[in-house]
């Protein structure tokens, strides 16, 4: 079976919105900085998709993941990072094919689920 193809990588950065969006708005904008090719999702204070948590997303072309991964790990500032690639399958993509920055915290895949 051939191999997806990836094109794009997400990060979702959790917060707290009372005690950690501080530090979140801090690493937003040193990834702006950082990674100009990167596109930044807006601030979900509320609970949206399988997240768990407040959050944000950093959307991002495969070309630069090889910067964006170490430079996360040693950036993030205690926050939890969700990465995935977009192979077109959600529920994976969220899953199998996701590694975490910090604790892994359950998503409620129930939301993946409805879409497909």
């Amino acid at each position: 079976m051939p191999q997806p193809v990836i094109a794009h990588y997400h990060a979702h950065i959790y917060y707290a919105p009372l005690s950690s969006r501080g530090r979140a708005e801090r690493l937003r904008e040193r990834v702006a900085e950082a990674f100009p090719q990167a596109k930044l999702g807006r601030w979900h204070d509320e609970l949206v998709g399988p997240h768990p948590q407040s959050m944000f997303q950093i959307a991002f072309p495969a070309e630069i993941l090889a910067g964006v991964v170490p430079w996360l790990m040693l950036n993030r500032d205690g926050l939890i990072v969700l990465l995935h690639p977009e192979t077109g399958d959600d529920l994976a993509d969220h899953t199998t094919h996701a590694a975490w920055f910090g604790a892994v915290l359950p998503l409620r895949l129930e939301a993946l689920a409805a879409h497909q």
